[in-house]
């Protein structure tokens, strides 16, 4: 995948979280999603984030560098703007000229900032999704983002689980299409 390609495909899963961000009524913060133990808000929140640190971690600082700042809520009282800012924030970073050419330290070791990009447009389309299923939006996920988001994480599918972050695998459906098998392997029942 080119860089101009990956940088796009980036630009769209924020695009889609940020359309079902700014789709959450104002009674929906506090409702459950699949992620079993997040609320709508705390979902959003998770994502604004990793979103928070893409600036700092290109910048070339390292996690102790960032300390405990990026902890806790950051939504604030207006969480839409919150969410909007850390986005722009974190597009902006990753589209500077040489961006995907360096190596970010992440709580995992050394990465190219390449493959955390991928990484971080995976998880946005898989809580897109989530997302959509709590607030009841459009659950659907475009084909192109889907297929990234295989790419990404099935090297390491098997491992997911044991992480702690992902549910263990669901047998999809027959005749499944690519989405459902994604969203099977991550553990999400559609």
């Amino acid at each position: 995948m080119t860089d101009a390609t990956l940088l796009n495909r980036h630009r769209e899963a924020l695009a889609l979280f940020t359309e079902r961000v700014h789709a959450v009524r104002p009674g929906q913060w506090d409702e459950p999603t699949p992620c079993t133990e997040w609320s709508v808000r705390d979902l959003v929140n998770h994502l604004a984030v990793e979103q928070l640190w893409v600036p700092p971690l290109l910048e070339g600082r390292s996690i102790d560098d960032v300390g405990d700042a990026l902890d806790g809520d950051q939504l604030g009282d207006d969480p839409v703007a919150a969410w909007d800012a850390a986005e722009a924030a974190a597009r902006e970073a990753f589209s500077a000229p040489g961006a995907l050419e360096r190596t970010v330290e992440l709580s995992s070791g050394p990465s190219d900032t390449r493959g955390y990009c991928s990484q971080m447009t995976a998880d946005a389309v898989v809580h897109a999704w989530d997302l959509s299923r709590a607030i009841g939006a459009d659950e659907r996920l475009p084909g192109p983002l889907v297929e990234l988001t295989r790419r990404e994480v099935e090297p390491y599918i098997d491992s997911l689980a044991g992480t702690g972050l992902f549910a263990e695998p669901v047998e999809p459906p027959p005749g499944a299409d690519a989405q459902t098998l994604l969203l099977a392997q991550l553990g999400r029942r559609v």
